[in-house]
This record gives C-alpha cells, structure tokens and sequence, in this order.
C-alpha cells in the first residue's frame, strides 16, 4: 500500500512541473497558444482506451492480432501525440512563440504524456477473474 502511495505522489508531482512549464511557456511571454499542447497531451491516451476494448470477446485469446479498432486506435493515438510535439515547433518556426517557449512547451508536454503512461502501467489491472 505504501509503495502505491509513494508511486502516486511522485506522479502528480511529475504532472505537476509538467503543467507547470506548459503554462509557464505561456504566462512568460504573453502568448497562450502553447496551451494547446497540454490539451492535445492530455487527449492523446483516450483512443487508444476506446478502441482497446473493441472487438474483445470473452473467448479470444489475450495474444491474439489486435485487428483494425485496436489498431486504429493506436494510429490515432500517435497522430495526437506526434501532433503534440510537432505543434510548438511549428508555432516557433513561423515566430509565432519564441524558442524558450516551445522547448518549455515540448519539455512539459512530454512529462505529461509521460505521466499518464506511467500511471496507467503503474495501476494497470488484470483481466482475468479467476486470479
């Protein structure tokens, strides 16, 4: 139980600095459009988590080919987060942020990501009910 605690509080306080330099990369230089990158970060896990349970059964196999929605849903999943990434760079080439904003940006973005990915591995639950 201690161990779940301590897991939980060093990710929100991971989540925490993550948000905390998206915003920074917006309050410092007047420009809030680096904001969009942690809109578009915390969105990125939710296709994959639809389309994970499309088309499971109570019979398949776990190692069996994902098929099209699962693998959809990660496809979707890596167009946002590409996008997450792709989108401050390109806001810092047409000089629209600076370029201490988009690496602050970038930066917090992906502790955020990070974030979310680790907590869902971290608490991931099993699926069997017979364990």
């Amino acid at each position: 139980m201690a161990a779940g605690l301590k897991t939980v509080i060093l990710l929100s306080f991971v989540l925490a600095v993550g948000f905390l330099l998206i915003i920074l990369s917006c309050a410092l230089w007047h420009n809030w459009l680096p904001l969009l990158v942690a809109l578009t970060f915390v969105l990125a896990p939710l296709p994959n988590a639809v389309f994970s349970h499309c088309g499971s059964d109570d019979f398949s196999s776990h190692y069996e080919g994902g098929g099209g929605p699962i693998d959809l849903g990660r496809f979707i999943t890596s167009l946002v987060v590409v996008t997450g990434f792709a989108l401050p760079v390109v806001l810092a080439h047409s000089d629209v942020i600076t370029k201490s904003a988009c690496v602050m940006s970038i930066i917090g973005g992906g502790l955020v990501y990070g974030t979310i990915l680790a907590y869902s591995a971290a608490f991931k639950q099993d699926e069997s009910d017979f364990d």
